[in-house]
């Protein structure tokens, strides 16, 4: 369902409407089909938020205040339904507790049929998520605060199958109101700043224990560690749930006991710190699943706890909205990370395959990651040696012209040229690292492939945080002067974020190229194919190999007039 500006329809009291309109929507007969599903029915459900707080009911000024209940519709991933369908809302449950207004998605028309009842009516349901309408709701007059009601919601529709969602409202509850910090955003590693986080609950009611929750990226970081906080750590972020026990008045400010310290690392820069609090209860702050397995608690026996600010703050409007109840403050730092690309050498006779190990390391110090856009940091681009073909590929690699353009639709054949994006971070001590699989089809001494980690984008091919561009640049080299197989490269740190382990550069032959600076002159493409993943390893040949009986030889000229070039291997800093 496409969303267009939507209409606000007339609020519909749960204690009963209009008679005339019931009375005109009962004589009127029923359009949708209510025929029962078949066993085999496709299940749509509905959703919406669970609880819904609402404002105490006010006379005068601009009248109640309105909360809003997202009332969703989740189809089948791969199905679109076409036909009509119906959902109906059983408001007798929020009588004298809530008025409700529809304000639905364009194309579905919502209306009383019934005293204590409304539909809404449209027609397909795409795969996924989609809105129905918006529940408007405002306590009734006459309501007291605390008293709770539910608003139950099911839905028909010829074929389809729908499950039912019931949602609680209740007039009143706490509004926990999250203060933002004054950070110095352009901070320089190694730089500390104090953050006493600092709330208030602006709503009609006490929070009974509240939880905070702390979350920062890798180049950050919080020295402290509380044995009431559970702590989990992944390739990215950290993230601290924190909970604090005790009655948290309406109407009180509240600071922590002693503020924590934000401490910009020396790997920091792009970075996001979040902080946010929420009223203890049903899941709140609660690590589930696999990330509750790996959860930790902060052995220090200290305990973070909240204590009335000293001074009060500013007061501001009621709003019990969830919206303010964190914030984020991102950092820039002036840092760089120094990306070095690795090549790989081999030989094999004729109809021999090898795999070529190639890609980057990051030598840091910083890390990289794109967390607001979720675009890859950099590529790795890889020529292919002349007079041979890839016969596999790392999942992700395209193939490209040997200009580096887009092959033409429905392309299935040899490329010249692989392009292979990282994701959105790449750890310090981490990198690309990928196989390709690679027949040699006719034997050049000395064919050359060229290994460039560069900008995701052809048209932005620099690293604007490398200060060494000159070890972006790497070679693949089949059949060089040596004439034997060359070594596998060591392995290095291990580096999830990169998507595979990472290695060292690879030890050269005499004759061939490693990891290094400075791949020059003309390569010629060679015809490559991109199918499943490489096997891992050495450029060790997979087929029968033959050593080529060039050693001790200076070759200075090759035929098909390709030039041998050597480069000198750039070894990892201590």
């Amino acid at each position: 369902m496409t969303r267009f500006p939507p209409r606000t329809a007339p609020p519909i009291r749960a204690g009963g409407l209009v008679a005339a309109t019931a009375l005109l929507l009962a004589a009127a007969p029923h359009t949708v089909a209510s025929a029962a599903p078949t066993a085999a029915a496709p299940v749509v459900a509905l959703g919406g938020p669970a609880q819904t707080a609402l404002h105490p009911y006010a006379e005068g000024g601009d009248g109640p205040k309105r909360s809003t209940a997202r009332i969703t519709v989740t189809g089948a991933d791969d199905t679109a339904y076409e036909g009509g369908f119906t959902v109906t809302f059983d408001l007798t449950g929020a009588a004298g507790i809530a008025d409700v207004a529809f304000e639905p998605e364009a194309g579905i028309e919502c209306a009383a049929t019934a005293p204590g009842s409304a539909t809404c009516t449209g027609h397909g349901i795409s795969p996924g998520r989609s809105t129905v309408t918006d529940l408007l709701l405002t306590a009734a007059k006459g309501s007291e605060p605390g008293v709770t009601g539910t608003i139950r919601v099911t839905g028909e529709a010829e074929g389809t199958a729908f499950t039912p969602f019931t949602t609680e409202v209740t007039v009143g509850g706490p509004d926990l109101v999250m203060h933002r910090l004054p950070f110095d955003h352009e901070p320089v590693p190694g730089q500390k700043q104090q953050a006493p986080i600092t709330f208030t609950n602006r709503g009609s009611r006490a929070a009974d224990g509240v939880v905070l929750t702390l979350r920062h990226s890798r180049g950050l970081d919080i020295p402290q560690r509380y044995s009431n906080c559970a702590y989990t750590t992944d390739e990215a972020w950290t993230t601290a749930r924190c909970t604090v026990e005790g009655a948290f008045e309406a109407g009180a400010t509240y600071t922590l006991a002693a503020p924590l310290t934000l401490k910009t690392t020396d790997r920091a820069y792009r970075d996001i710190f979040g902080y946010g609090i929420h009223e203890a209860g049903a899941g709140a702050g609660t690590v589930r699943g696999a990330t509750a397995a790996r959860a930790t608690r902060g052995t220090t026996g200290e305990v973070l706890r909240a204590v009335p600010a000293p001074k009060p703050m500013a007061a501001r409007a009621l709003d019990l909205e969830p919206g303010d109840n964190e914030h984020e403050a991102d950092f820039r730092t002036e840092n760089t990370a120094d990306f070095v690309a690795y090549g790989d050498t081999a030989s094999g006779r004729a109809g021999a395959t090898v795999t070529a190990r190639l890609g980057f390391r990051n030598d840091g110090p910083a890390w990289i990651g794109h967390l607001r856009s979720g675009e890859s940091v950099a590529a790795v681009d890889f020529t292919v040696p002349q007079g041979a073909t890839v016969t596999s590929a790392p999942e992700g690699c395209r193939g490209v012209s040997a200009e580096g353009t887009a092959l033409p639709s429905g392309w299935t054949g040899p490329a010249p040229r692989y392009v292979c994006p990282t994701p959105a971070t790449v750890r310090d001590d981490g990198g690309l690292d990928l196989s390709f699989g690679l027949r040699i089809d006719k034997v050049l001494l000395g064919a050359v492939g060229r290994v460039v980690v560069r900008g995701p984008e052809p048209r932005a091919a620099g690293l604007p945080f490398d200060p060494e561009p000159g070890n972006n640049t790497a070679r693949v080299v089949l059949n060089g002067e040596s004439g034997g197989p060359s070594p596998a490269p060591s392995d290095g740190p291990g580096d999830g974020a990169s998507g595979t382990p990472g290695s060292a550069t690879p030890t050269p032959t005499t004759g061939g190229a490693g990891a290094g600076a400075g791949a020059g002159g003309t390569v010629a493409p060679g015809a490559a194919q991109n199918t499943a993943t490489g096997n891992d390893g050495s450029l060790a040949a997979t087929g029968s190999s033959t050593a080529m009986a060039a050693s001790g030889l200076a070759v200075t000229a090759l035929t098909a007039g390709l030039v041998l070039f050597t480069a000198a291997r750039r070894r990892r800093r201590a």
